[in-house]
């Protein structure tokens, strides 16, 4: 096999029309679901800390089924099995002069309930880490329990909540390339098309593996501001790139210190028999 070098620099390069309308296509659809799936989650997780018991129950059926179920399945349930059973077909909508195809539809609501089952345990997990008595004290105060929770305790949480956050929207980035399934032109399959009609598979899937790479990266970079942003407000001292790598080589010469003892233990005992 011949790796046709000028192809790939073209295609990395200067990729198509078409290349860029699936790779921003894949970034809306990301954003859009996060952002949803933010909604959703927070909604879910405040029915699971609530005192009613059938919000509690409701919120803890729908995260069982939902991180029980492969999102893959989800969306084919979603696009096509809806309309196969006569409950509902997406079609073709048009927002403020743009119009959304019935697959975008469908793979946004299939993201979007899928993603809110794993943010409503990562907000409901950071929440129930903050100690009881910042609750009890804005009772005290007269504050209702309402208002604790949004002034209080959701602002003390976020710090916590946003590196688990910062990986699902990661992970979000990457399944997208699923939405391939339903017919979503996006990244993945648009790749799969250059593929089929070029013939240079190997070539086009490493560009696109490049593609997701920068994505995941600059994402990665944009949600350690983010982290720094959240630790100045709270007064936390951020550590510089220097230090974490340092901290880093003290704990790995940690372990490896143990490990070299007790080799040279074991070997010492062996020369005295």
């Amino acid at each position: 096999m011949n790796f046709d070098w000028a192809f790939f620099w073209d295609s990395l390069f200067h990729p198509s029309t078409a290349y860029l309308n699936g790779l921003l296509l894949t970034v809306v659809i990301s954003l859009v679901s996060m952002f949803l799936g933010l909604v959703l989650g927070l909604v879910l997780a405040l029915m699971r800390l609530s005192r009613n018991a059938i919000l509690r129950c409701i919120s803890a059926v729908y995260v069982w089924v939902m991180r029980g179920i492969p999102i893959l399945v989800i969306l084919v349930i979603i696009y096509l099995g809806l309309a196969a059973a006569g409950i509902y077909k997406f079609q073709d909508a048009t927002v403020l002069h743009v119009t959304i195809a019935g697959s975008i539809q469908a793979a946004l609501v299939g993201l979007t309930l899928n993603q809110a089952a794993y943010i409503s345990e990562i907000i409901r997990s950071s929440v129930s880490a903050l100690p009881d008595g910042q609750m009890e004290a804005s009772l005290a105060m007269g504050m209702t329990k309402t208002s604790s929770m949004r002034w209080i305790i959701l602002p003390q949480a976020v710090r916590s909540m946003i590196p688990p956050l910062g990986n699902q929207f990661n992970q979000l980035m990457k399944n997208t390339s699923l939405l391939s399934i339903i017919g979503v032109s996006e990244i993945f399959l648009i790749t799969q098309s250059i593929s089929s009609a070029t013939f240079r598979t190997f070539e086009i899937f490493i560009v696109t593996g490049i593609y997701y790479l920068l994505l995941t990266t600059i994402w990665t970079f944009a949600q350690n501001q983010l982290e720094a942003l959240f630790n100045r407000r709270l007064g936390i001292p951020t550590p510089s790139l220097s230090s974490r790598i340092q901290a880093q080589y003290i704990a790995l010469m940690r372990n490896i210190k143990p490990s070299a003892a007790a080799g040279k233990n074991g070997a010492s005992i062996e020369n005295t028999h």
